[in-house]
């Protein structure tokens, strides 16, 4: 069969069959498939969908295209879980949940991925920790996660290498927002990694993939359902993304905001909800707890506590990075040569945070192409809440740039993507809904 049939199939509203759906897997895992034919059937499926039944059998496919990792001869004395975010702007939830997780008795192999599209990274994010390995072995990985409970580690080239190969490509030809393919790229990886229970954060907002509320509940249940065909507990908590979560959005600017937030420095309100909320669904689904009460306190002594930080800090250790990383972040991290502060004056009414990702590509800090590497510097620092008053002492966020031409240009970009009033707005509730597989 010629793939070009695959493409026309697709492309005239047709089903793909069990050997489209192979032929398609097999081609990308390989690379026997050209890049231009893997976009014009990502483009096809995106205009004209995939049935429930081709998206299980898509993720099913991609998710055994390379190792599958079992760990039940691991040892663990506890159970395997993860959580997985649809994306957005200031999201670096990860590096929290992780180590709060495996400090209540979680282990967490944390396959993340790169930016796509206006979002960032995990990936990314983590590699602008000095000497830590985003790629290691898979014993080293499996190490870590034994010792530390948590490995927040890259897409490896034998893990789901389908889905990595088509997850490049999607973030370059417009095709990211497919419901069926966010599915199976999610899906394929959490499968790969042997979870016993998957916990999805689905973006509601303007810097969420999908662009209306509709499409992001239709994305949560596709999830959901598909991850029981598979096999794997799945719940999804939809949260907002009307605005850049937590104060930083840029690679090192989110690791320090992060590691401020396990040394129980500061913790920006919208970002500890939605952090302590995924956690204790995680020790919900999986057993440890019964309700959600007890196991958001538990989660919440787990930092209070230092016994969050300290899972990092063996993380990080473990996987090649600076062992007194928590403490000392600051001394290990990029600095960008320009800081500049903006400013502008009433309350911060809207944000469009797509614009504001956006923004991040055009400083450096995100990607135009496949493989284009990144400035971990640049960003955004100190950004203003919704319903923020703004003048000229509060600034509406810091500009973190490589050079003072890209700094005014992002202003602008900035400034254009925001919204002020006279009055403060009403605000958007943090938590929208949980979905579990009964609904």
């Amino acid at each position: 069969m010629l793939f070009t049939d695959v493409i026309r199939t697709k492309r005239d509203g047709g089903e793909l069959s069990d050997e489209h759906i192979h032929l398609f897997v097999d081609g990308l895992a390989d690379e026997s498939i050209p890049a231009e034919q893997v976009s014009s059937l990502a483009m096809a499926i995106f205009l004209n969908s995939m049935t429930f039944e081709e998206t299980a059998k898509l993720t099913i496919a991609m998710s055994k295209s390379g190792t599958v990792i079992d760990w039940s001869d691991a040892g663990l004395d506890g159970p395997v879980v993860d959580k997985h975010s649809t994306g957005g702007v200031g999201d670096k939830v990860s590096f929290l949940l992780a180590p709060i997780a495996a400090a209540c008795g979680c282990y967490v192999p944390m396959i993340s991925g790169r930016g796509l599209g206006h979002t960032g990274g995990t990936t990314d994010k983590a590699e602008s920790i000095p000497g830590y390995n985003t790629a290691p072995d898979f014993e080293t990985f499996r190490h870590v996660v034994k010792t530390a409970g948590c490995a927040v580690i890259g897409q490896t080239s034998d893990l789901a290498p389908a889905d990595r190969r088509l997850y490049s490509i999607r973030d370059v030809t417009g095709t990211v927002e497919s419901i069926q393919l966010i599915t199976a790229s999610i899906l394929s990886k959490k499968i790969a990694a042997g979870l016993d229970a998957l916990v999805m954060d689905v973006k509601v907002g303007s810097g969420a993939f999908m662009p209306t509320d509709e499409q992001t509940l239709e994305l949560a249940k596709t999830i959901i359902a598909t991850a029981a065909k598979a096999g794997l507990k799945t719940s999804a908590i939809l949260t907002d993304m009307n605005e850049v979560l937590g104060t930083t959005a840029g690679n090192a600017l989110e690791i320090e905001e992060s590691m401020a937030y396990l040394r129980n420095d500061r913790r920006d309100t919208r970002l500890d909800e939605v952090v302590l909320a995924l956690c204790a669904e995680m020790l919900v689904i999986t057993g440890l707890e019964s309700s959600v009460d007890e196991a958001t306190l538990r989660c919440d002594e787990a930092v209070s506590s230092g016994r969050a930080a300290e899972a990092f800090g063996k993380m990080c250790a473990g996987l090649g990075g600076p062992a007194d990383f928590v403490d000392n972040s600051g001394k290990y991290l990029a600095r960008a040569p320009v800081i500049r502060p903006v400013h502008t004056a009433g309350y911060l009414s809207n944000v469009d945070v797509r614009a504001v990702g956006n923004a991040i590509i055009e400083l450096g800090g995100g990607r135009r192409k496949v493989g284009e590497s990144l400035d971990m510097s640049v960003g955004f620092s100190d950004v203003a809440p919704l319903g923020t008053l703004l003048d000229a002492e509060r600034p509406l966020a810091v500009i973190h740039a490589a050079s003072q031409d890209d700094a005014v240009q992002v202003e602008k970009l900035l400034l254009n993507a925001c919204q002020t009033a006279d009055s403060a707005p009403s605000l958007n509730p943090v938590i929208h809904r949980k979905l579990s597989g009964q609904g």
